[in-house]
């Protein structure tokens, strides 16, 4: 049996959750940070969540997933694939899992991601190298 391969980063972020939570989620921030794209869902469980925007003047979903829990301003937890991609097939046991976990600090929060199981993905130990040497999240 595999061991899992699962990205993990804990980031002290001095701000409030409620404002840490708006900038993960909210289309005109995340625009900022995620290379111009914007997520666009409407925040339900079963719920689509798309990363859309401009590529060489035309717009696209850059990353597309599924909303698969999510208790707004604590928890996220969404799939995640590129559906561009010419090897990686967008099919479901392809598909790696994103989480948000939101904590309140005295001074800030502290959010916690994570993403994988890359061991039960396709390419899965070259997709989670590729995502350490990114520095991950």
């Amino acid at each position: 049996m595999n061991s899992e391969l699962i990205v993990t980063n804990n980031i002290l972020i001095n701000a409030p959750v409620e404002i840490v939570w708006d900038i993960l989620t909210n289309p005109s921030q995340t625009k900022k940070y995620m290379y111009g794209s914007e997520t666009v869902s409407d925040w339900e469980v079963g719920s689509e969540l798309l990363w859309k925007g401009t590529w060489e003047g035309k717009e696209m979903v850059f990353v597309k997933g599924i909303i698969k829990a999510i208790e707004p301003g604590k928890h996220l937890a969404y799939t995640t694939i590129d559906p561009n991609s010419t090897t990686v097939e967008d099919k479901p046991e392809n598909h790696l899992i994103v989480t948000y976990n939101l904590a309140k600090l005295e001074k800030g929060a502290l959010l916690a991601v994570t993403q994988g199981d890359y061991a039960i993905a396709v390419d899965g130990q070259k997709r989670y190298d590729d995502a350490i040497a990114a520095g991950g999240w």
